[in-house]
Parts: C-alpha cells; sequence; structure tokens
C-alpha cells in the first residue's frame, strides 16, 4: 500500500512539473494552440460571460484571443464548432488563465497518448524489452501525427484514448460498462467515430452484450440531456456551425480534405461524382469486413474488422486532420509485434525511427507558407499503406491469438 502510495504521488508530482515546465518554457511565451483555444474561450464565454459558445460574442472573443481582433479574409473563424457537452471537457482549465490553461492540456493530451499507447500494448500482449520502450514511448509522443496535435492543442487525442480505451476494454471481462461510457464520451468530436459507433453497437447488439449498449446510450443520453438543459438550443446553432465548417475550411486550407478528395479533386482535377464512386469503394471493402463479423459470425475477425473501420474512417471522411492519425497506431503497433516476434527488436527500432524521420521530414520539406500549412501529401501515405497492408495481412489477424 504504501509502495503504490509513493508512486502515485510520484506521478503528480511529475505532472505538476511537466505543467509548469511546459507553462514557463512553451505556452507563456509563446501562446498558440489554437484547436484548443476555439473550445476553450467557447467554454469560457459559457460559463463566465453567460453567452452560449456558439454565438456571435463568444466567436467574437475567440477571435480576439487569436488574431487580436476580428477575423478578416479567408482566416480561419475559429468557431466553436464542437457539440455542446465539449464544455464539460474543457471546464476544469477555465479558471485559470490561458497559458496555464494550454499548459495543463498539452500535459493531459500527452498522458492521453501515453495511456493509448500503453492499453494497445496491453490488448497485444506485447511487453517489448527495456531498451527498446523509451524509443517507442518517444515515437508515441512526438511522431509527427502525435507532435502535431500536441502543438495545436487538438482535442483528437482525447477521442484516441476514448476510442482505444473502448476497444480495450470489449476484448476484456466485466468491463463492458466502461467501453460504453467511454464510446459516448468520444462523440465529442464525431467525425473520428462516425463509423465506428455504429458498428460496434450493432456488433453488441448482434452478440448480446447489452450492458455495453446501455452504458453507451445512457452516458450519450446524460450529456445530451445536461446539454439541452444548459443551452437549450445548442444543436441547432451547432449544427449551423458545422454547415459552415466547409466553406470556411475550404478557404482557409484550400487543398485539404479526405484522403480520397485529395486525390480526386486536388491531384485528378475531377468532379465529387468519381470522389464518391471512390469513397464507395472503401465503404464496400468495409461492409464485407463486418458482413463477415455481423452475419457470418465470424469473430475471430474482430479486432481486423475495427481496425479497418479507423482506416476507412479518415481515408473517406468528408474532412479531417493528419493528427486524427494517431488512432492508426493501433494498426502500427500490431505489426511491430509481428516483427519482433519474428526477427527481434532491431527492426523494429529501425522501422520506428525511420517513420519518426519520414513524416517529419516530409513536413518539413513540403511545408506551404509562413502558416506551416500542411502539403496535400501528408494525408496520403500512411492511410493507404496502412489500408493496403490491413487486406494484404488480414489473415495474420484473423489467425491471432492475443
Amino acid at each position: 500500500m504504501t509502495r503504490n502510495v509513493v508512486i502515485l504521488l510520484g506521478l503528480v508530482a511529475l505532472l505538476v512539473a511537466n505543467v509548469i515546465l511546459t507553462h514557463n518554457l512553451l505556452t507563456k511565451p509563446f501562446p498558440g494552440m489554437n484547436d484548443f483555444m476555439s473550445r476553450w474561450e467557447g467554454a469560457r464565454s459559457f460559463f463566465q460571460d453567460g453567452v452560449s459558445p456558439y454565438s456571435d460574442q463568444a466567436t467574437a472573443n475567440i477571435q480576439n484571443r487569436i488574431y487580436g481582433r476580428s477575423a478578416m479574409g479567408d482566416e480561419d473563424p475559429g468557431l466553436f464548432v464542437y457539440p455542446f457537452y465539449t464544455v464539460f471537457i474543457v471546464a476544469p482549465t477555465i479558471p485559470l488563465n490561458y497559458a496555464w490553461a494550454s499548459a495543463v492540456w498539452m500535459v493531459l493530451l500527452e498522458v492521453c497518448l501515453i495511456v493509448a499507447f500503453m492499453l494497445i500494448l496491453n490488448l497485444f500482449s506485447w511487453q517489448p524489452p527495456l531498451w527498446l520502450m523509451p524509443i517507442l514511448l518517444i515515437w508515441a509522443l512526438m511522431d509527427y501525427f502525435a507532435g502535431r496535435g500536441l502543438f495545436l492543442g487538438q482535442p483528437s487525442h482525447v477521442v484516441y484514448l476514448l476510442q482505444i480505451l473502448t476497444i480495450w476494454a470489449l476484448f476484456k471481462p466485466r468491463w463492458d460498462i466502461v467501453a460504453g461510457v467511454a464510446l459516448a464520451i468520444s462523440t465529442f468530436k464525431p467525425q473520428m467515430g462516425y463509423l465506428l459507433v455504429p458498428i460496434l453497437l450493432l456488433w453488441a447488439m448482434w452478440v448480446k452484450r447489452y450492458r455495453f449498449v446501455m452504458a453507451f446510450i445512457f452516458g450519450w443520453a446524460l450529456l445530451m440531456g445536461v446539454s439541452f438543459i444548459l443551452q437549450p438550443d445548442w444543436f441547432t446553432a451547432w449544427v449551423n456551425q458545422v454547415r459552415l465548417y466547409p466553406d470556411y475550411t475550404a478557404a482557409s486550407y484550400p487543398d485539404t480534405g479526405s484522403p480520397i478528395w485529395i486525390i480526386v479533386r486536388y491531384y485528378l482535377q475531377q468532379g465529387a461524382l468519381l470522389e464518391w464512386a471512390v469513397n464507395g469503394v472503401f465503404l464496400f471493402v468495409l461492409l464485407w469486413a463486418w458482413y463477415a463479423v455481423l452475419v457470418q459470425r465470424k469473430h475471430e475477425r474482430l479486432l481486423w474488422a475495427i481496425t479497418l473501420t479507423l482506416v476507412v474512417t479518415h481515408i473517406i471522411a468528408l474532412r479531417t486532420a493528419t493528427p486524427h492519425f494517431v488512432v492508426f497506431n493501433l494498426a502500427l503497433i500490431f505489426y511491430f509485434k509481428q516483427i519482433y516476434q519474428r526477427w527481434g527488436g532491431l527492426p523494429v527500432l529501425l522501422l520506428v525511427i525511420g517513420l519518426f524521420v519520414f513524416h517529419w521530414a516530409q513536413f518539413f520539406i513540403t511545408v506551404q507558407g509562413r502558416d506551416s500549412l500542411e502539403h496535400p501529401s501528408m494525408f496520403l501515405i500512411l492511410p493507404f499503406a496502412i489500408f493496403g497492408i490491413l487486406l494484404i495481412t488480414r489473415r495474420m489477424w484473423w489467425g491471432y491469438d492475443r
């Protein structure tokens, strides 16, 4: 008991020190993290100013914090544009000034990345050797997609942890309630789970995992209900901001969208018909995978089908962001383990270093303008590579015994 208390106190001290260092060295001298800023200021406007996070006043507050004035021209207006219950997630940081709040948020995102990494290792029953573990942890924290999310303050890292927790809990006995609640909370960024949520609920109904389904329904209903009590018109206001989202993101980031959009619209200069046709091909493959699990009852394919779902989610989304790609770590760590078991740790080390260097080098070589806009190619290589590898090595997953 004493040992556990000492460990807990040590972890708390480490987190506090991390927050202080992050504040003093990063968030105070270099304010930013605009992806967090819009959510934080929207929540602050609600709790402290008493205005809707979707209101013109909240939007003006957000823009003043980002630009020191109203947004102009094709500048990102920084709309809140998340479901209302997002305010509950950032609420603990509201009493702090923004420099401290963003420091706390960055450390929280680091914790999310580390905990998700450890859950994946546990899911695959893999304990890397001590010499390799620090390298893997650095990769999990600072590979391009994780590191960019940290610098932007992307809430997607929280969703990543919640989705991995859901998957991990579904494969553990007596953890269905945790899985359902985690999945419900993860819906605060719906573009990351619009395929995962319905498919997992259908599977759970099919195999009579009713506690998972009820935990999700209760958790999601609670979030929605409290949101309507506190802000009765939030859903309409949110939908109105979502409708504006494609227009202002197209103006601010004209060459980015989903990976399919980038290939069809940006590189091939084709229209929506071809884009949706290609989307349909990927959806067909996904439906084939889930047909085998749901209808043919090939439950040994479940983890593979879930991983494929996460990949297809971001390949065909109306719009995605590269920090969302941290969810692909579920597949990458699976392959790291397979490589380790066959050829030892050195090939894993080389692969991890190679991925780290390649992604960051690709960004710095192709980065566009003073605003550090990503080149469209940043959205393509990893999603399509993992999709192809998942298909080629599918039997490795189907016969996998954790």
